[in-house]
């Protein structure tokens, strides 16, 4: 399995708070920026193409505007957006790090901040999962969202339900379409588990099995991804538990029991990750105990064939001295006599083993 490498800038370090600087691999796409509007009448999804576009429109009735940038690589963009809509500093530092760590921010000039991973499966052998650094930034009537530049949007689902009116989404404000959102992206952690369920049950027959393929490191590797996957997951609890139980305007009473299930699916996650470092643990420890049980087979296998060669080897020393006076040297069946005293012993030693069930 390739190492995760260390995306984050040096130069970064040395930056005043708030300096825009990105922090990720190196794209070569333009970041694309998607517009929809919406309520429960109507419906609308623009490309767009300045940043005079990217406000919300003030002439229409009573609405919700989506803003879906994808690619924060270009951090003039950014910039450009953050003045915008008059986003503090420290959030576009935030938005175009994708090193950091999952947090939510409440401002009292009237919006919310959340930053969190989606989890993609790179590689099923071996297991490998990246992670897209998402943000939002939802206000009353509008929501920013922020994501690194994939090959597809990973919120085409609420896009389409939204497009074809299908479920709540339209008839939300933008509390609901922040749930909706992350719910998306809590599914997807599931799909990532399953399959770490998957390469696990795999690796458990392997072992249970005493197959000579599967090593420590295969073990170690997935311990590693998973340790990964798990502080991607982890910190949502205390982020959407504090959406909860804080009260927020921009969180309607209507949407918090959503945002409780959204909780109850993330503790699902946590306990499944759980469960599955504690059975990677136990299976290490019943690989060692194979690898060790094997040796000592071996270790046994060799300790019985010296213990009988031990005598046969003092036999057969004492008989290749070369004294003349030595009595059984002249008996012309004494090499007969030493084949037998040998075949004797070895055969009287197995008995000995097998009655001891040594053997």
């Amino acid at each position: 399995m390739s190492k995760r490498k260390h995306r984050q800038k040096r130069e970064n370090l040395l930056t005043s708070p708030g300096t825009l600087t990105y922090i990720g691999p190196e794209i070569e796409l333009k970041t694309k920026v998607r517009k929809l509007q919406y309520n429960a009448d109507f419906y609308k999804d623009d490309a767009v193409t300045s940043l005079a576009e990217c406000a919300v429109s003030q002439n229409l009735d009573p609405h919700i505007t989506w803003l879906d940038v994808d690619g924060i690589h270009e951090t003039s963009l950014v910039g450009k957006i953050g003045s915008l809509y008059h986003l503090h500093p420290l959030i576009l530092e935030d938005i175009v790090n994708t090193e950091h760590k999952p947090k939510l921010e409440v401002y009292d000039t009237g919006y919310i901040f959340l930053t969190l991973k989606m989890l993609h499966v790179e590689s099923e052998e071996p297991l490998e999962i990246s992670s897209e650094h998402v943000s939002f930034v939802a206000g009353t009537d509008y929501l920013i969202s922020f994501q690194e530049e994939r090959k597809e949007d990973i919120f085409s689902p609420v896009i389409d339900r939204l497009k074809a009116s299908v479920g709540k989404t339209r008839k939300n404000g933008t509390d609901y379409l922040v749930f909706a959102l992350m719910d998306v992206i809590v599914d997807n952690y599931f799909f990532v588990l399953e399959k770490f369920g998957e390469k696990l049950d795999s690796v458990e027959e392997s072992i249970i099995s005493g197959s000579k393929n599967q090593s420590l490191n295969d073990l170690y590797s997935l311990k590693r991804e998973l340790t990964f996957v798990r502080r991607a997951i982890w910190p949502l609890r205390d982020m959407i538990n504090q959406l909860i139980r804080e009260e927020n305007p921009l969180i309607s009473k209507d949407v918090v029991p959503y945002y409780r299930d959204l909780y109850d699916h993330v503790m699902q996650a946590v306990d499944t990750i759980d469960s599955y470092r504690e059975l990677l643990a136990s299976l290490a420890d019943v690989h060692l105990s194979t690898i060790s049980n094997r040796m000592n087979a071996v270790m046994k296998t060799l300790t019985i064939f010296s213990a009988i060669f031990m005598p046969l080897t003092f036999i057969v020393g004492v008989y290749g001295m070369n004294f003349e006076n030595m009595p059984e040297l002249k008996n012309p069946n004494g090499y007969y006599y030493t084949w037998a005293v040998m075949v004797v012993v070895t055969i009287g030693m197995l008995i000995y083993f097998r009655i001891k069930k040594w053997i």
